[in-house]
């Protein structure tokens, strides 16, 4: 989708089409529904799904899994969802499925499709809504405002943001209210309103100090303390104090560890990015040929931006030879991909 494009769909979920959920469906569906009996069994193996997919795409991208996770929502989860089924198993069964389209969502976004992720972030939204699941519902707006950040459109990105922070304001869940509150900063630093964003950051902080480092069984609380820190790091590069963001980026990368090859290939980048801002051209030179040593074979539009930002700042780097030498090899990764 085009950023035009996106830009009139996201006034109309700006947030508008969101507030269009059936808060009755669920209830509906329990008097009237199709021959197929649906119970626990039905709404684990959604879980387990979600998370066997999700698990795939956090390593290798989403481009690898999104097709296996559609033919599954679509064969499988559909007829569950046309079935029959107490209130209590339909309530979990909504917020399964919410969670199992968040991740196509998330994988079509990874691809580069912008216009089908936010189509997919809305249905996850209403679905939890549905369900009675506020931290499934803030996840989902947390979706639709980081997208909206990454394509410019900034109002809308900060309303949703905002409406994301307060759907989880009344959680519990340590991870949860660490992950809303960091894109709440996100969005208000991109929006020049350091003193929100430091508000926030500093909230944020203090959230995740207090989670447990295992995840737990939800989307948000997957939300582990290197991503944070990552998040953390490059916030703090928007609102340009670059020693507290190269720190965070080690953080994440050096303490708390991020084991899957995508997220830890997209912390590489940024932090050479960082490192060249600050004067470092070694350091950054050797963290972007790390970078590409662990993206190979990662299928991510994330992947595909860090190199071509990295391609666009090998000129402004003062050690000409070494930079040559990373551009031939960025070079030769093009051509065999081509």
């Amino acid at each position: 989708m085009e950023r035009r494009q996106f830009l009139a769909a996201s006034a109309a979920v700006g947030l508008a089409a969101l507030d269009l959920t059936d808060a009755e469906a669920v209830t509906r569906r329990v008097s009237k529904g199709g021959p197929v009996r649906v119970g626990q069994g039905e709404v684990t193996a959604i879980r387990t799904m979600t998370r066997t997919l999700g698990d795939a795409a956090s390593e290798l991208g989403g481009g690898h899994a999104r097709h296996l996770a559609v033919r599954y929502l679509t064969v499988d989860v559909e007829r569950w969802l046309d079935g029959r089924f107490t209130e209590a198993v339909g309530r979990e069964l909504f917020a399964a499925t919410s969670q199992l389209v968040h991740l196509i969502g998330w994988m079509a976004r990874d691809e580069g499709n912008q216009g089908l992720a936010q189509r997919y972030h809305v249905h996850s939204y209403k679905l939890a809504d549905e369900a009675g699941e506020n931290e499934l519902a803030a996840t989902a707006l947390r979706g639709l405002a980081d997208q909206a950040i990454d394509l410019g459109h900034i109002p809308t990105a900060v309303r949703i943001a905002e409406a994301c922070a307060e759907r989880g304001r009344k959680l519990n869940n340590p991870k949860a209210l660490a992950y809303y509150r960091n894109t709440h900063a996100r969005a208000a630093a991109t929006d020049g309103d350091s003193i929100t964003a430091s508000k926030l950051l500093r909230s944020a902080q203090s959230a995740i100090e207090n989670a447990p480092a295992l995840p737990g069984e939800s989307w948000a609380s997957h939300y582990s303390h290197g991503r944070w820190a990552h998040e953390s790091g490059m916030i703090h590069a928007k609102l340009n104090d670059l020693p507290a963001a190269e720190e965070h980026l080690h953080l994440a990368l050096d303490i708390h560890g991020l084991d899957r090859k995508r997220t830890r290939a997209i912390v590489l980048a940024d932090l050479g990015h960082v490192q060249l801002k600050r004067g470092n051209d070694t350091q950054a030179l050797a963290t972007w040929n790390a970078f590409l040593d662990c993206a190979e074979g990662v299928q991510s539009v994330r992947i595909d931006d860090g190199i071509s930002n990295i391609q666009a700042r090998l000129p402004l780097v003062k050690d000409t030879a070494s930079a040559q030498q990373l551009g031939e090899r960025i070079a030769a990764r093009t051509r065999s991909a081509a």
